[in-house]
Formats: structure tokens, sequence, C-alpha cells
């Protein structure tokens, strides 16, 4: 009975070395384990060997689990050892990963500086170029006036110059901070027909003083939830443009309309002027940009910064010689 049990605590040191020193181990202990039992077969069976098979069978199974258990201790080291450089490369790759996102972040940030400074440099030469035609105006003016002494008729001549000069610089200087600094939006519920109605009241008095006739077609419209008079202020640079560029006998024609689809208002001011070169188009709402000979340019820049303060868009179609159409979306539930 003694015997039986010793013989199965020959398993434990198998196993054991099988676990912890891998395929040779098992088989090493294995070989060791047979060999000390060998003396036990032989002194307690002596010559019946062949009715104490089973004893036999045992020894080989000593081998076989001590073979197998340290094959499979083996393999599962290599992949533990496997999964640990993995994870090692993994978090390499992570600290690089992290360290070029720390990187691209950071030249994100200086090119959107020299982005900022680049703008504002080319805002500042522009305006300063607008600024300083006026001011050699103002300047030629004066030194005229106090050098010369020009007689009476004349006098009030150059006093007009100075005058009209004076508020060409002061438009400039308003207009660009009304773009640069808008003022907080007072949005409350409005009606886009009525607007553009008193639009066109206001601006019909000009646009017959130039030979033009304003058209004004409106769809039934939902109430919008808009600033006003941040909306006048765009319906009439745009309406202006279309009174100026149209040619004398010329319609500049409104008209409003509802997509309910798309939950918006549209509203379409057409003109049958000479309409805008294909490469005008691209800078048309660029600050500054102006196709006249009078004006500041930031007209167009100003009505788009505020139709898409409304969350709407600002788009313009034109063909040369077929006048243009500017198409104002804004939404209802703006």
């Amino acid at each position: 009975m003694l015997h039986d049990i010793f013989q199965r605590l020959y398993y434990i040191p198998i196993i054991l070395a099988a676990y912890w020193f891998g395929f040779r181990g098992g088989i090493g202990c294995a070989i060791l384990v047979t060999v000390a039992y060998a003396p036990h077969i032989l002194f307690q069976w002596g010559g019946h060997i062949a009715m104490e098979m089973e004893k036999y069978l045992e020894v080989i199974l000593y081998n076989v689990v001590g073979g197998i258990t340290g094959f499979l201790s083996q393999q599962e080291r290599c992949r533990r050892e496997e999964l640990e450089r993995t994870a090692q490369g993994l978090e390499d790759s992570y600290r690089q990963l992290k360290t070029q996102s720390e990187l691209i972040i950071r030249i994100e940030e200086q090119l959107r500086r020299a982005e900022r400074l680049s703008a504002l440099g080319e805002l500042s030469a522009i305006l300063a170029h607008e600024i300083r035609n006026p001011l050699a105006s103002i300047r030629g003016t004066a030194e005229i006036l106090m050098e010369e002494a020009p007689p009476a008729s004349r006098r009030g001549e150059f006093l007009e110059i100075l005058v009209k000069e004076s508020d060409r610089l002061n438009r400039v200087v308003e207009d660009f901070l009304r773009m640069a600094r808008p003022e907080p939006a007072d949005k409350r519920e409005c009606d886009v027909n009525e607007e553009l109605g008193n639009m066109v009241t206001l601006l019909s008095a000009q646009a017959r003083g130039c030979g033009v006739s304003l058209d004004l077609s409106r769809e039934t419209l939902p109430r919008l939830v808009a600033d006003p008079e941040k909306l006048r202020q765009a319906f009439l640079n745009i309406m202006l443009n279309a009174i100026q560029a149209s040619p004398e006998g010329g319609t500049v024609r409104v008209s409003t309309s509802f997509d309910r689809k798309g939950g918006s208002i549209e509203i379409r001011i057409a003109d049958q002027g000479a309409g805008i070169a294909p490469d005008a188009i691209a800078q048309i709402f660029e600050p500054f940009f102006t196709t006249k000979g009078s004006g500041t340019g930031l007209g167009l820049s100003i009505t788009k910064k505020i139709v898409e303060g409304h969350g709407g868009s600002l788009e313009v179609e034109s063909e040369p010689g077929r006048g243009a159409t500017f198409r104002v979306r804004l939404p209802v539930s703006g």
C-alpha cells in the first residue's frame, strides 16, 4: 500500500521540473525518477516481471507526463515572452506616437499663429493702402489751400474734396472695425419679407436716380429668429451692389422662397449687369477686394460674416454679360 502511494508521489517532482524548466526539465526529471524507481521494481517483483506489467507502464507514463507537461510549459513560456515583447513594442510605439502627436500639436499651434499673423499683416497692409490714398488727397488739398491761396470760386471745390476724402477714410475705418469686432447679435422673431420690403422702399429713390427698377417677389415665409438690424445691413449691401452693377434701364429682382424639406429660407437678389469674372468670384467675399473704382471692398465680406453668424450661407452665381445672382440661405431654426 505504501509503495503504491510513493510511486504516485513521483509525479510531483516531474510536473514541477517540467513547469519550471520546460521540456528538457520534464524529461530529465522523468529519467531520474525512472533510475530511482528501477531498484524498487527489481527488488519487489524479482523474476515475476510479466505479472506486473502495469508497473513498467507506470515508468513509461512518468516520461510521457514529463515530456508533455514540459512541452506545454515551454510553449506557454514562449507565448508569454512573445506577448511581453509585443507589449513592449506597443509601449514604445505609444511613446513615439505620443511624442509625435505633441510635436504635431505644437506645429499646428505655430502654423495657426503664423496664419493669424500673416492674415493680420495682409489686412494691415491693405488697410494702410486704403487709408494712404485719401490721406494723400487730404494732404495735397490742404497744401494747395495753404500755399496757393486759391480764389473763392475754387476754394469750395477743394473743401468738398477734403470732406469727401475724410468721409471715405472714416468709412474704411468703420467697415474694418465692423468686420473685425462685430457687435453682439440681438436675435428675435422677425419677418424677412417685411425687412426686404423696407429695404426696397428705402432704396427705391436711389435706384430711380440710377435708372434702375426694383422688383420684389415674395412667397409666404415662416418667421425667423434673427437680428433684424444686421439682416437689413446684409440685404442693403447686396442690393446696393446690384443697383450699382445694373445698367440704366435694368431691373434688380429680389425674391424669396421657403425650402420645407431643408427648413431654410432663401433670398435671391439678381441684377442685369455685366456679371462677375470667374477669377473674381473666388475672391469676391475677401476683405478689401473690390471691382469698383470706389468703395472699401468690405461690404460683401461683412455681409457673409453676418449671414454665417446666423447659421446660413451666402453664394453667388454669375456669367459675364448676364448679371449676377446672390443667394442667401437662412435656417428657420436659427
